[in-house]
């Protein structure tokens, strides 16, 4: 294992090489690219006098004092750019890795395997599939299809999409019970994939369950289980640990002594609205992440978590509801639900009461998000004098795909071409190193630009996201949450 130290906050500066014959620090520094705060540092060696680290930081190899480097690991969430829906990688201090959603397309690939290169097996932890909405799962295909990457887990909310005479029971048919619909045909464990898997029509022609059947059948996955309020915390995260993950939805009922969830008027509406639901919260920094929630569910869990009537007719009544709420939701950061959706509910924002919100959401899409009315509220529901709203849609200018998107396809029908008519090794490995290099300005493209980054030690929190016009000495716009003279998080604003 590599010396691994990291980068210190809120950043701090690699520096080139140099030319020194005898690979020292140059007299004269030059700044090579500005580092992250928790930026990973693989340690190549050290200078005679002890004051500067050699290391390889994002790609690049260079000289960073000593100061400017720190021993711990931090826990880091990535909300990845990957166009319309949702996506996030999620790495703990002690290095255990989640993907929460995937996107769509293969954005969500292209960025893991940019971070992690895939030349040998890469192992995350667990991958959790919110719900069965394709620009929430849709990305895990193209991840399950890469040969060197592996779960632990797959976590879901339980719903399991089926071949149907009508759209409406895609979800099964719904159980009436004490006059409340009801879907009891869940999938709570790999044993209960595996046979529903048995009956071959129940998957037929549905995407969802023949993408997790096709993965289970290639060994992708270990084990598949449904992640529900019952559960409390996420396994290997209950109290006790630095990363307390609990986990708030879906609200699973019992109906005729089976797990059922609540009908939500249609089949969209329940699978959003049983989205998996998590709140971390790391040395008492909290983190919200909602999936799709949406109105009647959001009501279904402020009720269930905190016993009071979730539709209160007074200001008095719905002010008793959040502060029953806050203890179960409140947040110092949260993932807006539904990509900035108009259907929320104000008294779950007010719970949740963020300094910070990551919206993600494309702008290839029908639907607007996020809403300017969502936007509104969320701001106005937040705390602090200048709340942060931070969108992956308007982290980058450029198409989520490339800057320049058929041009690149010309270059590389170009390069395939002369790969396929190399006559001899030497030309054909030489087109086949420019192919590669020009997949990896790809991935890179996807990578770097839109994705909004969030590192905390517990008690400070940045939130930032790369420049598409940046310099050796400011590559980030960096937004800071340092504790008040209260103790409690707030944006720090250099024009307060």
């Amino acid at each position: 294992m590599p010396d691994l130290r990291y980068a210190a906050y809120p950043a701090a500066t690699l520096y080139a090489l140099g030319t020194a014959p005898d690979q020292q620090p140059p007299a004269e520094l030059k700044a090579l690219k500005q580092l992250l705060w928790g930026d990973e540092l693989q340690v190549l060696g050290a200078s005679d006098d002890g004051r500067y680290l050699k290391v390889f930081a994002r790609k690049a190899r260079g000289w960073m004092r000593v100061e400017d480097t720190l021993p711990d690991r931090l826990l880091e969430v990535v909300f990845v750019d990957i166009g319309q829906g949702d996506g996030a990688l999620v790495i703990t201090p002690d290095n255990r890795r989640y993907i929460v959603d995937a996107g769509k397309g293969d954005n969500m690939t292209r960025f893991l395997r940019w971070r992690f290169g895939f030349k040998e097996m890469t192992t995350f932890d667990a991958a959790v599939l919110s719900h069965s909405d394709l620009d929430h799962y849709g990305g895990f295909d193209a991840l399950f299809k890469e040969r060197n990457v592996h779960f632990n887990c797959v976590y879901t909310n339980g719903l399991m999409e089926r071949a149907a005479e009508k759209a409406s029971l895609a979800l099964g048919a719904p159980v009436v019970a004490d006059g409340q619909r009801f879907i009891t045909t869940l999938v709570t464990s790999l044993e209960q994939f595996q046979a529903f898997l048995g009956v071959p029509e129940n998957a037929a022609g549905k995407r969802y369950p023949t993408m997790l059947g096709q993965a289970l059948k290639d060994g992708k996955f270990d084990d598949l289980r449904m992640l529900d309020a019952s559960a409390t915390y996420m396994p290997g995260h209950e109290p006790g640990e630095d990363l307390v993950v609990r986990v708030l939805g879906p609200v699973a009922e019992t109906v005729a002594g089976s797990k059922a969830l609540r009908w939500f008027g249609d089949v969209g509406k329940t699978k959003n609205g049983h989205s998996v639901a998590l709140h971390l919260n790391y040395r008492g920094v909290r983190l919200f992440l909602g999936g799709d929630l949406n109105i009647e569910s959001s009501r279904h869990l402020l009720a269930a978590h905190t016993g009071l009537d979730a539709n209160p007719a007074t200001a008095q009544q719905e002010q008793a509801l959040i502060d029953a709420a806050r203890p179960w939701f409140e947040s110092d950061i949260a993932k807006a639900c539904h990509h900035g959706s108009a259907d929320t509910l104000l008294p779950l924002i007010k719970s949740i009461n963020p300094v910070a919100t990551v919206i993600s959401s494309g702008d290839d899409e029908p639907y607007a998000h996020p809403r300017a009315d969502a936007l509104g509220a969320i701001a106005k529901c937040s705390r602090g004098d200048r709340p942060l709203l931070l969108s992956t849609e308007l982290a980058r200018s450029s198409k989520e795909v490339i800057k320049y998107p058929e041009a690149l396809r010309v270059q590389l029908r170009d390069l395939a071409a002369k790969i396929a008519a190399a006559t001899s090794d030497e030309e054909r490995d030489r087109a086949q190193t420019r192919f590669e290099a020009k997949i990896a300005e790809l991935d890179r493209s996807v990578a770097v630009y839109g994705a909004i980054n969030l590192r905390t030690d517990g008690e400070r929190v940045v939130l930032a996201y790369k420049l598409e016009r940046s310099t050796p000495t400011r590559g980030w716009d960096i937004y800071q949450l340092e504790p008040d003279a209260a103790g409690e998080l707030a944006y720090r604003s250099k024009y307060d």
